[in-house]
């Protein structure tokens, strides 16, 4: 399958041109970057891979599917461009500023029967995917309460932007996450402390879901400190807690791939393993090992065998209902009862999921 990749500052350069180049079956066939220092890094790191100053000429090259890593202001239109022209999307979380703007470009996307796919890729992080085997397993008993931050100083290193506020951009993530694990939310508050001046751009928040299930998330974002506690899970039979970031994003930015290091990719050391309390036992977990390059394996898989998308149409639509109602409750203070928001995404996007159904992409 060959991919193009729009965007190479940031989150192209740093994640994913290198999770594209170590998947197997895939192959990085040319990038839109306008900058000569990136033009020069992308030929030295990435030989044969084209560079292109526009998306016509990224398409016109010949391309299979595309991979949006822009900034998020600029996904919408890109996206939009991508699927008139036919072309199966990978976009960067999050889709778009609004929910009306997601929806639009899901509609499109059902409309003319593309796929279009939000990339998520801390669903595959080493912690979720050990807190998950850990609720299969019934080692926590019933869960009452989920919290899970996302603070840190540098944004960039961690493969995060800020250039619509934090609430999006790591929000995206950190619903996301709640979502997968503990199923639909029926009411949302939320805080925020904005940039001076700026009223859109948050510089910390603090949300709180409450979901159908019982469970309640408590979810944080800030660019001004580091947190060492990245998550907590407490239930009625114990609880479960993880110090410091999955270590992918740093792996990546050393040079080490998924394809160098195979077996061992996303492997966490012993001394990050997460910590199991129950009563007044504490003991050290094993961690899963993490595994961002499962996205592009399942999005090739959708595109040739039709299999499902690695992210569907109606995750990404509840997402963002979440993240619109958490935006107008950090306006107004008021907790907001969101049921419906997500029925009626799911509803109207009903057949989105299926319509992968057929091969976009011919693998030989």
């Amino acid at each position: 399958m060959r991919i193009g990749l729009v965007g190479y500052d940031g989150l192209g350069r740093l994640l994913q041109a290198p999770l594209i180049a170590s998947t197997p079956g895939v192959q990085l066939v040319g990038v839109v970057t306008v900058s000569p220092a990136q033009h020069a890094e992308l030929t030295k790191a990435y030989p044969g891979v084209t560079g292109h100053p526009d998306l016509a000429g990224l398409i016109a090259a010949g391309v299979d599917s595309l991979v949006i890593a822009t900034p998020l202001g600029e996904r919408p239109a890109q996206v939009r461009e991508a699927l008139r022209r036919d072309l199966p999307v990978v976009c960067a979380a999050p889709l778009a500023s609004t929910l009306a703007e997601a929806e639009d470009l899901m509609a499109l996307a059902e409309r003319r029967g593309v796929p279009l796919c939000v990339q998520q890729l801390r669903r595959w992080d080493s912690d979720l995917l050990t807190l998950a085997r850990l609720l299969r397993e019934k080692r926590l008993g019933r869960v009452r309460l989920f919290e899970s931050r996302l603070q840190l100083t540098d944004l960039a290193a961690a493969g995060l932007g800020a250039e619509a506020g934090l609430l999006l951009e790591l929000g995206s993530h950190l619903v996301d996450q709640a979502l997968l694990l503990f199923g639909p939310v029926e009411r949302v508050y939320a805080e925020a402390q904005f940039r001076r001046g700026d009223p859109a751009r948050e510089r910390e928040f603090f949300l709180s879901l409450r979901h159908r299930s019982g469970v309640v998330s408590h979810l944080s974002g800030s660019g001004l400190q580091n947190c060492p506690q990245r998550l907590r899970v407490v239930g009625e039979r114990g609880a479960y807690s993880v110090d410091g970031l999955d270590g992918q994003a740093a792996a990546l930015r050393q040079g080490r791939t998924p394809r160098s290091e195979k077996a061992s990719w996303g492997a966490e050391e012993h001394q990050r393993w997460g910590w199991l309390s129950v009563g007044d036992e504490r003991s050290r977990v094993p961690s899963e090992r993490g595994r961002w390059d499962l996205f592009y394996q399942g999005w090739l898989a959708a595109l040739t065998q039709g299999a499902p998308l690695p992210v569907t149409p109606q995750e990404t639509l509840a997402c963002q209902a979440i993240l619109a109602a958490a935006r107008q409750s950090a306006r107004t203070g008021e907790s907001l009862v969101v049921e419906g928001l997500e029925e009626a995404a799911e509803r109207s996007r009903a057949g989105a999921q299926g319509r992968a159904r057929r091969s976009f992409v011919q693998v030989e």
